[in-house]
Protein backbone atom coordinates (compact mmCIF):
# COMPACT_ATOMS: atom_id res chain seq x y z
CA UNK A 1 0.00 0.00 0.00
CA UNK A 2 1.16 3.50 -0.80
CA UNK A 3 2.58 5.43 2.12
CA UNK A 4 0.74 8.66 2.93
CA UNK A 5 2.46 10.65 5.65
CA UNK A 6 0.41 13.85 5.94
CA UNK A 7 -3.32 13.21 5.79
CA UNK A 8 -6.47 15.24 6.39
CA UNK A 9 -9.82 13.50 6.89
CA UNK A 10 -13.16 15.24 7.41
CA UNK A 11 -15.91 13.47 9.27
CA UNK A 12 -13.23 11.71 11.26
CA UNK A 13 -15.23 11.21 14.44
CA UNK A 14 -17.22 8.18 13.26
CA UNK A 15 -18.03 5.83 10.39
CA UNK A 16 -15.77 5.66 7.37
CA UNK A 17 -13.72 8.66 8.49
CA UNK A 18 -12.87 7.12 11.85
CA UNK A 19 -12.13 3.73 10.29
CA UNK A 20 -9.87 5.30 7.68
CA UNK A 21 -8.00 7.33 10.27
CA UNK A 22 -7.27 4.18 12.27
CA UNK A 23 -6.30 2.27 9.14
CA UNK A 24 -3.77 4.91 8.07
CA UNK A 25 -2.41 5.77 11.53
CA UNK A 26 1.13 4.72 12.34
CA UNK A 27 4.59 5.97 13.28
CA UNK A 28 5.61 8.95 11.17
CA UNK A 29 2.04 9.65 10.05
CA UNK A 30 0.49 13.05 10.73
CA UNK A 31 -3.30 13.01 10.81
CA UNK A 32 -5.55 16.06 10.80
CA UNK A 33 -9.12 15.10 11.66
CA UNK A 34 -12.30 17.14 11.73
CA UNK A 35 -15.66 16.26 13.19
CA UNK A 36 -18.60 17.87 14.94
CA UNK A 37 -18.68 15.68 18.04
CA UNK A 38 -15.81 16.62 20.33
CA UNK A 39 -15.91 13.48 22.48
CA UNK A 40 -16.03 11.00 19.61
CA UNK A 41 -13.31 12.90 17.77
CA UNK A 42 -11.09 12.75 20.87
CA UNK A 43 -11.67 9.00 21.17
CA UNK A 44 -10.67 8.40 17.54
CA UNK A 45 -7.62 10.63 17.96
CA UNK A 46 -6.54 8.66 21.04
CA UNK A 47 -6.80 5.37 19.15
CA UNK A 48 -4.72 6.78 16.28
CA UNK A 49 -2.14 8.25 18.65
CA UNK A 50 -1.80 4.85 20.32
CA UNK A 51 -0.71 3.50 16.94
CA UNK A 52 2.08 6.09 16.76
CA UNK A 53 0.49 8.83 14.67
CA UNK A 54 0.72 12.55 15.38
CA UNK A 55 -2.74 14.08 15.67
CA UNK A 56 -4.32 17.45 15.06
CA UNK A 57 -8.07 17.72 15.52
CA UNK A 58 -10.64 20.43 14.97
CA UNK A 59 -14.33 20.52 15.84
CA UNK A 60 -15.64 22.07 12.65
CA UNK A 61 -18.72 22.16 10.47
CA UNK A 62 -17.51 21.52 6.91
CA UNK A 63 -20.27 23.86 5.67
CA UNK A 64 -18.35 26.76 7.28
CA UNK A 65 -16.30 27.99 4.32
CA UNK A 66 -13.99 30.36 6.21
CA UNK A 67 -13.26 27.99 9.08
CA UNK A 68 -12.51 25.13 6.72
CA UNK A 69 -10.24 27.25 4.53
CA UNK A 70 -8.29 28.43 7.57
CA UNK A 71 -7.87 24.89 8.93
CA UNK A 72 -6.96 23.20 5.64
CA UNK A 73 -4.44 25.85 4.61
CA UNK A 74 -2.84 25.88 8.07
CA UNK A 75 -2.48 22.08 8.10
CA UNK A 76 -1.02 22.10 4.59
CA UNK A 77 1.37 24.95 5.42
CA UNK A 78 2.69 23.07 8.46
CA UNK A 79 3.36 19.91 6.44
CA UNK A 80 2.31 19.55 2.78
CA UNK A 81 -0.65 17.21 2.57
CA UNK A 82 -0.22 13.94 0.70
CA UNK A 83 -3.87 12.91 0.97
CA UNK A 84 -7.16 14.64 1.68
CA UNK A 85 -10.27 12.55 2.29
CA UNK A 86 -13.40 14.68 1.86
CA UNK A 87 -15.60 12.29 3.78
CA UNK A 88 -17.97 14.31 5.97
CA UNK A 89 -21.58 13.81 5.00
CA UNK A 90 -25.12 13.72 6.31
CA UNK A 91 -28.51 12.30 5.48
CA UNK A 92 -32.00 12.57 6.92
CA UNK A 93 -35.28 10.72 7.02
CA UNK A 94 -38.21 11.05 4.67
CA UNK A 95 -40.47 8.57 6.40
CA UNK A 96 -43.43 10.93 6.13
CA UNK A 97 -43.07 11.00 2.36
CA UNK A 98 -41.65 14.51 2.17
CA UNK A 99 -38.35 16.33 2.48
CA UNK A 100 -38.49 19.92 3.66
CA UNK A 101 -36.58 22.65 1.88
CA UNK A 102 -34.65 23.34 5.08
CA UNK A 103 -33.61 19.70 5.34
CA UNK A 104 -32.55 19.59 1.69
CA UNK A 105 -30.49 22.77 2.03
CA UNK A 106 -28.66 21.40 5.06
CA UNK A 107 -27.82 18.16 3.24
CA UNK A 108 -26.49 20.12 0.27
CA UNK A 109 -24.53 22.44 2.56
CA UNK A 110 -22.69 19.53 4.18
CA UNK A 111 -22.43 17.05 1.32
CA UNK A 112 -21.69 19.47 -1.52
CA UNK A 113 -20.44 22.76 -0.05
CA UNK A 114 -18.54 20.80 2.59
CA UNK A 115 -16.63 18.85 -0.05
CA UNK A 116 -15.82 22.02 -1.99
CA UNK A 117 -14.74 23.76 1.23
CA UNK A 118 -12.39 20.85 1.98
CA UNK A 119 -10.85 20.45 -1.46
CA UNK A 120 -10.69 23.95 -2.96
CA UNK A 121 -8.25 25.51 -0.44
CA UNK A 122 -5.44 23.07 -1.31
CA UNK A 123 -5.79 22.43 -5.05
CA UNK A 124 -3.42 25.20 -6.14
CA UNK A 125 -0.83 24.27 -3.51
CA UNK A 126 -0.84 20.61 -4.56
CA UNK A 127 -0.57 21.58 -8.22
CA UNK A 128 2.36 23.90 -7.44
CA UNK A 129 4.13 20.97 -5.79
CA UNK A 130 3.16 18.66 -8.61
CA UNK A 131 1.84 16.02 -6.22
CA UNK A 132 -1.05 15.23 -3.91
CA UNK A 133 -4.15 13.07 -3.76
CA UNK A 134 -7.77 13.88 -3.03
CA UNK A 135 -10.47 11.31 -2.24
CA UNK A 136 -14.03 12.57 -2.58
CA UNK A 137 -16.56 10.32 -0.86
CA UNK A 138 -19.73 10.03 -2.93
CA UNK A 139 -22.11 7.04 -2.87
CA UNK A 140 -23.77 4.48 -5.12
CA UNK A 141 -26.91 6.45 -4.27
CA UNK A 142 -25.53 9.18 -6.51
CA UNK A 143 -26.24 7.23 -9.70
CA UNK A 144 -30.04 7.57 -9.60
CA UNK A 145 -32.40 9.72 -7.59
CA UNK A 146 -34.27 7.62 -5.03
CA UNK A 147 -37.57 8.82 -3.54
CA UNK A 148 -36.50 7.98 -0.01
CA UNK A 149 -33.46 10.29 -0.10
CA UNK A 150 -33.81 12.97 -2.80
CA UNK A 151 -31.34 15.54 -1.48
CA UNK A 152 -28.84 12.89 -0.38
CA UNK A 153 -28.84 11.24 -3.82
CA UNK A 154 -28.55 14.60 -5.58
CA UNK A 155 -25.72 15.77 -3.34
CA UNK A 156 -23.74 12.57 -3.88
CA UNK A 157 -24.32 12.77 -7.63
CA UNK A 158 -22.99 16.34 -7.60
CA UNK A 159 -19.74 15.53 -5.83
CA UNK A 160 -19.22 12.39 -7.92
CA UNK A 161 -19.44 14.31 -11.18
CA UNK A 162 -17.40 17.21 -9.79
CA UNK A 163 -14.67 14.87 -8.63
CA UNK A 164 -14.52 13.04 -11.95
CA UNK A 165 -14.17 16.37 -13.75
CA UNK A 166 -11.46 17.50 -11.32
CA UNK A 167 -9.53 14.28 -12.00
CA UNK A 168 -9.34 15.09 -15.70
CA UNK A 169 -8.58 18.76 -15.08
CA UNK A 170 -5.96 18.52 -12.32
CA UNK A 171 -4.39 15.14 -13.08
CA UNK A 172 -1.94 16.56 -15.63
CA UNK A 173 -0.76 18.95 -12.89
CA UNK A 174 0.12 16.10 -10.55
CA UNK A 175 -3.03 16.10 -8.42
CA UNK A 176 -4.74 12.71 -8.32
CA UNK A 177 -8.48 12.88 -7.65
CA UNK A 178 -10.43 9.73 -6.81
CA UNK A 179 -14.18 9.41 -6.31
CA UNK A 180 -15.34 6.86 -3.74
CA UNK A 181 -18.83 5.37 -4.23
CA UNK A 182 -19.66 2.90 -1.44
CA UNK A 183 -22.84 0.92 -1.07
CA UNK A 184 -24.27 0.22 2.37
CA UNK A 185 -21.63 0.43 5.11
CA UNK A 186 -22.18 -0.05 8.84
CA UNK A 187 -21.98 3.49 10.24
CA UNK A 188 -23.97 5.79 12.51
CA UNK A 189 -25.78 7.05 9.40
CA UNK A 190 -26.95 3.64 8.19
CA UNK A 191 -27.81 2.57 11.74
CA UNK A 192 -30.95 4.71 11.40
CA UNK A 193 -32.17 2.73 8.39
CA UNK A 194 -35.12 0.56 9.33
CA UNK A 195 -35.03 -1.53 6.14
CA UNK A 196 -32.89 -4.31 4.74
CA UNK A 197 -29.60 -3.09 3.28
CA UNK A 198 -28.24 -5.47 0.63
CA UNK A 199 -24.57 -6.43 0.82
CA UNK A 200 -24.04 -4.38 3.99
CA UNK A 201 -20.34 -4.38 4.93
CA UNK A 202 -18.28 -3.20 7.86
CA UNK A 203 -16.53 0.17 7.79
CA UNK A 204 -13.20 -1.64 8.16
CA UNK A 205 -13.81 -3.74 5.04
CA UNK A 206 -14.94 -0.68 3.11
CA UNK A 207 -11.82 1.24 4.12
CA UNK A 208 -9.59 -1.62 2.94
CA UNK A 209 -11.23 -1.44 -0.48
CA UNK A 210 -10.94 2.34 -0.55
CA UNK A 211 -7.25 2.38 0.43
CA UNK A 212 -6.43 -0.26 -2.16
CA UNK A 213 -8.19 1.78 -4.83
CA UNK A 214 -6.43 4.97 -3.78
CA UNK A 215 -3.03 3.26 -3.84
CA UNK A 216 -3.73 2.07 -7.39
CA UNK A 217 -5.15 5.49 -8.34
CA UNK A 218 -8.51 4.11 -9.46
CA UNK A 219 -10.61 7.03 -10.67
CA UNK A 220 -13.95 5.68 -9.45
CA UNK A 221 -13.77 3.35 -6.46
CA UNK A 222 -17.27 1.86 -6.50
CA UNK A 223 -18.26 -1.16 -4.42
CA UNK A 224 -19.62 -3.75 -3.79
CA UNK A 225 -19.43 -4.75 -7.43
CA UNK A 226 -22.91 -6.25 -7.59
CA UNK A 227 -24.44 -3.12 -6.05
CA UNK A 228 -22.43 -0.97 -8.44
CA UNK A 229 -23.74 -2.96 -11.40
CA UNK A 230 -27.30 -2.64 -10.09
CA UNK A 231 -26.87 1.13 -9.60
CA UNK A 232 -25.54 1.51 -13.12
CA UNK A 233 -28.50 -0.48 -14.46
CA UNK A 234 -31.02 1.61 -12.52
CA UNK A 235 -29.52 4.78 -13.96
CA UNK A 236 -29.84 3.36 -17.48
CA UNK A 237 -33.48 2.28 -17.23
CA UNK A 238 -36.15 4.61 -18.63
CA UNK A 239 -38.45 6.33 -16.20
CA UNK A 240 -41.62 4.54 -17.29
CA UNK A 241 -39.99 1.25 -16.26
CA UNK A 242 -38.21 2.43 -13.12
CA UNK A 243 -40.57 4.94 -11.51
CA UNK A 244 -43.26 2.43 -10.47
CA UNK A 245 -40.58 0.26 -8.86
CA UNK A 246 -38.93 3.15 -7.01
CA UNK A 247 -42.24 4.24 -5.50
CA UNK A 248 -42.31 0.95 -3.58
CA UNK A 249 -38.93 1.45 -1.91
CA UNK A 250 -38.88 1.90 1.89
CA UNK A 251 -38.26 5.33 3.38
CA UNK A 252 -35.70 6.22 6.02
CA UNK A 253 -37.39 6.80 9.36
Amino acid sequence: MQSWRNILITGGSSGLGAAMAQKLAGPGVRLALTGRNRDRLAQVAALCAAKGATLETAVLDVADKEAMAAFVTAVDAAAPLDLIVANAGTSAGTGNGAESAEQARRIFAVNVDGVVNTVAPVLDAMAARGRGQIAIVSSLAGFRGLPGAPAYCASKAAVRVWGEALRADWGPRGVRVNVVCPGFVTTRMTARNNFRMPLLMSAERAVSIICDGLARDVGRIAFPRRMYAASWLLAALPGFVLDPLLRRLPRKA
